[in-house]
């Protein structure tokens, strides 16, 4: 990837990461900073044309999703709070099958382990089905 920037996508695509934080609006210690909470982080591709634009599309995305509403079979008043952007990276080819969109290096590890990170399909499919089940 020599001669690209760091933080500018060529093509003008950015992958982004935010966190949402679900509340019951009417519970006690919503802002306790030591009570725990369900957390989903999402990861999303906005188009921009700079890091500066992506960062505010994906904030504006994940801000779709905070809206109160009322859940489960009592009506409870619920909201999914935005906790902030983890992750904003530009990618740097062109979408198409296969293209590389983001990456992580790892510190080294026993080639054991490292055969025992890899999953077979079904496998994936199970762990697909209890993220739905949350």
């Amino acid at each position: 990837m020599s001669g690209y920037s760091e933080d500018a996508s060529p093509i003008g695509w950015y992958v982004g990461s935010y966190l949402l934080r679900f509340v019951e609006l009417d519970a006690l210690g919503n802002d306790d900073p030591d009570r725990e909470f369900l957390v989903w982080e999402n990861t999303v591709i906005v188009r921009a044309g700079s890091l500066d634009e992506a960062y505010g599309k994906v904030v504006s995305v994940a801000e779709t999703a905070t809206t109160p509403y009322k859940g489960g079979p009592d009506g409870v008043p619920v909201q999914w709070v935005f906790e902030g952007v983890t992750e904003l990276l530009p990618i740097y080819e062109p979408l198409e099958d296969g293209a590389e969109i983001m990456w992580t290096e790892h510190q080294a590890v026993k080639l054991g382990e490292l055969k025992r990170r890899g999953k077979p399909l079904n496998e994936l499919r199970k762990c697909l089905g209890a993220r739905s089940r949350t």
